[in-house]
C-alpha cells in the first residue's frame, strides 16, 4: 500500500470478504483498531487534520470535491471520486483476486463538511509549489545521471523476459562442450575418483561459482572379482565368459577390463549347475506359463531385460523358486543400428543407496548392516552370442524381414554351470556440489544434476557428457552473474558419484539432508547420459513441468534432429533423479537424444550399462551440436524455473494425469472416479482464482506469491506411496512406459488377481491411489482455503 493508505487487520465487515480494500483516514469504524478506539485519540487525530486544512487553503482541495459531497477523503481525497474500475487489475473468472469498491451506503461516525476559506493566499501557496518543483527537477537530474552510469546489462533477478535468458545461453558453443568434453576424457585416464571430483571442483571454482564443495561418504559396494564369471554348457564341456568368448583366450586391454565389468552387482556369489529354463520376459504370465510345464525349484532362469522393472522380475523369480538367472538383451529389441550381439553388460540390484545403511546416511557412527547380496539369486549377464551358443542357435533368425526372438525350444533340456564371482569392499565416493545462491528466494533450491566416473565402475564414457554439459551451463550462467545478475532462487548443481552401483551419492546426499530437501527443494533437472541415439529428442517430465517443456521442445525441433511425435510424459527414467521423484516427490525433467527405435521398443533396456567408449560418443555426435541443444534446453528450463515469481507448475495437469491414468480400467471403483473428479474441480479453482491472477503484475503481492509457490511446489508430494513392488517408482504419476497409461500399481496388482484367486492386492492398491488422490484434493482445498482466509483477514 502507499505511504496514505491503512489496513486494517483482523476486520469483519458483517461477513463480506473483500479482496483488496483500501480505507481512508476518515472512514475507520470504531473497533476496528485498538489504535482507534480511544475518543481522545481520534479526536486529536481530526483537529491535525483540520489544522492541515487551514495551511493549504480551499483551492488546493476544491478541484477534487465532488458535488455536495460532505465526506470528503482528507488524507488522500483521490481515492472518493475517482472510478476504480479504471485502474482494476486483470480478475480471475471467479473473481476472487478482483478489487472491491467500498459500499455505497456505508458512512462513517465522524463525518463534517470540508472547511471554506474566503481567500487565497497566493504567495504562501507560492511557498509550497516552488521548493516542490525545484526537487522535483533535482530528482529527475539524479535519475538521468544514475541510469546513465549504471550498467544496462544490470537485469532485475525477477525478469521472465525470454529474450533475457536467450541472451544467457547464446554464449553455449558445441565446440566448447566437445573440448570440455575431450578434456574430462583426459582426466579420466590419469585420475581416480577423488582426482576427478577434484579437479571438477576447481574448475567450477574459477568459473565463479561461490560456494563449491566436496561430499565424501563412505559406502559399501559390489565389485567385480579378479576373474570374469563363466558360464559352462553341461553337454560338452565348453567354457564361456559373459560375451561369449572361449574361456582362457586372450583378449585386449579394453575387452578384458569388459569382461570383469560385465556382472551383476549385489548378486549372490557362488555356482550352480542346473536347468535352464526360458522365461521370456518374465513377467506374470510368462512366470504363470512355465509353471504349468516345468519345475522351477533352484533351476536357471533365462532372463530378457526389458518391459517391466528388472528387480520387479527377480522378485518374482525368486518367489518361484528359481536359484540362477541368465540375463540378456534380444537383438530384436534393438535398434537394426545397434550392433550389440557380442556385448555383456553391467546391471546393479540396488534399489537405492549405500546397502550397508539402507534408509539413513551413510556418515560417521551410522550402524552398518552386513548385506553384500541383495539377492538369494546367482544373477549373470550375457551376451545375445553366448545365448545362441547355449540354445545351438546357428540358424539365421531373419524371416522375410522380421527379426527372430531368441528362445529355447520346447524338446530342449539344456544343463549349465555358472560361477558368479563379486567382492564387497567399503569404499569412497564423492559429490561436487556448487552453489548460485538466489537473490530474493535463496531459501527454494532448483537441482541440477550429472554424474561423473567413479574409479571402481565400468569403463563407459557418457558420463563425461554429462558432465560436460553441467560445466557449458555454469560457464554461460557465472558470465551474466558477473555482470550483476542473479536468479530469484538457488540453483545448486551436482555431479554425483557411485551412479552406476545404485544411484549412491544422490541417495546418501538426499537421506542426510532429507528434511530440509523436503522443504526446499523446487526442481530437479537430469542430465543422465544425454546422448543415446541422435534421432529424436525424448523429454520426460513430471505432469506439473509438461506443459513448460513441451513448449521448449516443440520451439526447438529442427531439421537435424526430428522430434517424436509423442507428447512429454511421465515415464519412470534411470539416474540420480530417483530419490527426487520417489522420496521428495519433487517435479523432475529431463531432457534426452535418443534413437526412435529404440523408443518404439522395450521400456527399461536402459537398466543395462553397455562399455560405450568415447569413439562412440563422437560417432553419435561428431560436431556435439546435440550436446547444445541439450545444454540450452535444460538450461532454459532451469532459468525459467529459478527466476519466475510465479513456479511455471501446472496443478491442473496433475489432475488431468490422474483422469488419463484411470480411462478403461475396468477394477476403478466410483468411489475413485468421483474423488478423482473432485481432484479436478479443485485444481480448477485453483489454478483459475489463484494462478491466473498471481501472474499478473498489478496483482501480485510477495506473501501471496510465496504461498502459492509453496503449494505448487508440494503438489505432487501426495502422490508417494509407503510401499510398492520392487523397481516400481512411489511417485505414483510415473507410469512404466509409454505404452502403459494405467497407474502401474493397479496395473501389476490386477496381474496377479489373475493369477491368485484373492483380490487382496488390488484392493491394497486401488486404497493406495483412493488415498493419494484424496490427498492432493485436500492440498488444493487447503491451499484455496488459507488464500481466503488471508484475504479476509486483511479486510
Amino acid at each position: 500500500m502507499g505511504e496514505n493508505e491503512a489496513s486494517l487487520p483482523n476486520t469483519s465487515l458483517q461477513g463480506k470478504k473483500m479482496a483488496y480494500q483500501k480505507v481512508s483516514a476518515d472512514q475507520r469504524a470504531p473497533g476496528n483498531s485498538q489504535y482507534l478506539d480511544n475518543d481522545d485519540l481520534q479526536a486529536t487525530a481530526l483537529d491535525l487534520e483540520w489544522d492541515m486544512e487551514k495551511e493549504l487553503e480551499e483551492p488546493v482541495f476544491d478541484q477534487f470535491q465532488g458535488d455536495g459531497a460532505e465526506n470528503q477523503n482528507l488524507g488522500h481525497p483521490e481515492t472518493e471520486d475517482l472510478n476504480l474500475d479504471s485502474i482494476q487489475p486483470a480478475t480471475s473468472p471467479k473473481g476472487r483476486f478482483q478489487r472491491l469498491q467500498e459500499e455505497s451506503d456505508y458512512v462513517t461516525p465522524y463525518t463534517r463538511s470540508v472547511p471554506k476559506s474566503n481567500r487565497c493566499n497566493f504567495c504562501r501557496l507560492l511557498k509550497v509549489l516552488f521548493p516542490a518543483t525545484i526537487l522535483f527537477i533535482f530528482g529527475i537530474l539524479i535519475g538521468y545521471y544514475a541510469h546513465k552510469n549504471c550498467p544496462s546489462h544490470a537485469t532485475s533477478s525477477g525478469t521472465g523476459d525470454p529474450q533475457f535468458y536467450q541472451e544467457i545461453l547464446k554464449t553455449i558453443q558445441a565446440e566448447d562442450i566437445k573440448k570440455s568434453f575431450r578434456n574430462l576424457l583426459q582426466l579420466y585416464e590419469s585420475e581416480d575418483d577423488m582426482g576427478i571430483s577434484k579437479n571438477l571442483k576447481t574448475y567450477w571454482t574459477s568459473l565463479g561459482l561461490e560456494d563449491v564443495q566436496l561430499v565424501n561418504y563412505s559406502v559399501l559396494l559390489n565389485l567385480p572379482g579378479a576373474s570374469p564369471s563363466t558360464v559352462t554348457l553341461g553337454s560338452s564341456g565348453q567354457c564361456f565368459y559373459p560375451n561369449g568368448q572361449p574361456c582362457g583366450q586372450d583378449a585386449g586391454e579394453h575387452s578384458s577390463q569388459d569382461l570383469l565389468y560385465s556382472y551383476a552387482a549385489y548378486s549372490a556369489t557362488g555356482a550352480l549347475e542346473a536347468e535352464v529354463i526360458d522365461v521370456s520376459y518374465g513377467s506374470v504370465y510368462d512366470l504363470k506359463a512355465v509353471k504349468t510345464m516345468k519345475k522351477a525349484t533352484n533351476q536357471i532362469a533365462l532372463l530378457k531385460l526389458g518391459r517391466l522393472p528388472l528387480l520387479y522380475k527377480l522378485s518374482l523369480l525368486e518367489e518361484t523358486g528359481f536359484g540362477g538367472v541368465l540375463l540378456y538383451i534380444d537383438p530384436c529389441d534393438l535398434p537394426k543400428t545397434a550392433n550389440l550381439t557380442h556385448d555383456a553388460f553391467m546391471v546393479s540390484l540396488n534399489t537405492g543407496g549405500d546397502p550397508s545403511t539402507p534408509g539413513y546416511p551413510s556418515v560417521e557412527g551410522s550402524i552398518r548392516q552386513k548385506r553384500s547380496n541383495l539377492t538369494s539369486l546367482l544373477v549373470q549377464p550375457i551376451s545375445a552370442s553366448l545365448v545362441a551358443k547355449l540354445i545351438s542357435s546357428q540358424e539365421d533368425r531373419t524371416k522375410n524381414g522380421v527379426c527372430q526372438p531368441l528362445k529355447i525350444k520346447n524338446n530342449e533340456n539344456i544343463i549349465v554351470n555358472m560361477k558368479v564371482q563379486t567382492i564387497s569392499q567399503f569404499k569412497t565416493i564423492t559429490n561436487v556440489f556448487g552453489y548460485l545462491k538466489g537473490s530474493t528466494s535463496p531459501d527454494r533450491y532448483i537441482v541440477v544434476g550429472s554424474h561423473h566416473h567413479s574409479a571402481y565402475s565400468y569403463n563407459g564414457q557418457e558420463w563425461a557428457s554429462s558432465t560436460a554439459i553441467i560445466t557449458a551451463f555454469i560457464q554461460a550462467l557465472m558470465l551474466r552473474v558477473k555482470r550483476g545478475w542473479r536468479p530469484e532462487r538457488t540453483i545448486v548443481f551436482c555431479s554425483w558419484g557411485g551412479t552406476a552401483f545404485g544411484n549412491i551419492g544422490s541417495y546418501e546426499w538426499g537421506e542426510n539432508f532429507k528434511k530440509v530437501l523436503q522443504k526446499n527443494v523446487v526442481a530437479y533437472v537430469s542430465l543422465h547420459s544425454p546422448i543415446r541415439g541422435n534421432s529424436s529428442l525424448y523429454p520426460v517430465a513430471s505432469p506439473s513441468l509438461q506443459q513448460l517443456v513441451a513448449e521448449k521442445k516443440n520451439f526447438n525441433c529442427t531439421r537435424r534432429a526430428q522430434c517424436a511425435e509423442n507428447n512429454v510424459s511421465s515415464v519412470q527414467i534411470q539416474g540420480d533423479a530417483d530419490y527426487f521423484i520417489n522420496h521428495l516427490g519433487v517435479p523432475t525433467v529431463q531432457f534426452v537424444y535418443e534413437d526412435i527405435n529404440t523408443l518404439e521398443g522395450p521400456s527399461f533396456l536402459s537398466e543395462a550399462f553397455f562399455p560405450k567408449h568415447a569413439t562412440k560418443i563422437e560417432e553419435l555426435d561428431p560436431l556435439f551440436n546435440l550436446h547444445e541443444t541439450i545444454t540450452k534446453l535444460s538450461g532454459e528450463v532451469i532459468l525459467q524455473i529459478a527466476n519466475e515469481p510465479v513456479l511455471p507448475f501446472n496443478a491442473l495437469d496433475i489432475a488431468l494425469e490422474v483422469q488419463n491414468s484411470l480411462k478403461g480400467d475396468q477394477h476403478n471403483t466410483p468411489q475413485l472416479l468421483a474423488m478423482a473428479s473432485r481432484l479436478r474441480e479443485s485444481a480448477e479453482l485453483f489454478q483459475s482464482d489463484e494462478m491466473r491472477p498471481a501472474n499478473d503484475p498489478k496483482e501480485r503481492t510477495p506473501i501471496r506469491v510465496r504461498m502459492l509457490n509453496d503449494v505448487l511446489q508440494d503438489l505432487e508430494k501426495s502422490f508417494l506411496v509407503p510401499q510398492v513392488l520392487p523397481g516400481f517408482y512411489r511417485n505414483i504419476l510415473y507410469h512404466l512406459d509409454e505404452k502403459t497409461r494405467q497407474f502401474s500399481i493397479l496395473m501389476e496388482a490386477w496381474e496377479h488377481c489373475r493369477l491368485l484367486p484373492s483380490n487382496e492386492t488390488l484392493q491394497e492398491a486401488l486404497s493406495e491411489v483412493f488415498n493419494s488422490i484424496n490427498s492432493a484434493q485436500v492440498h488444493f482445498r487447503a491451499g484455496l482455503d488459507v488464500f481466503e482466509s488471508v484475504v479476509v483477514g486483511k479486510n
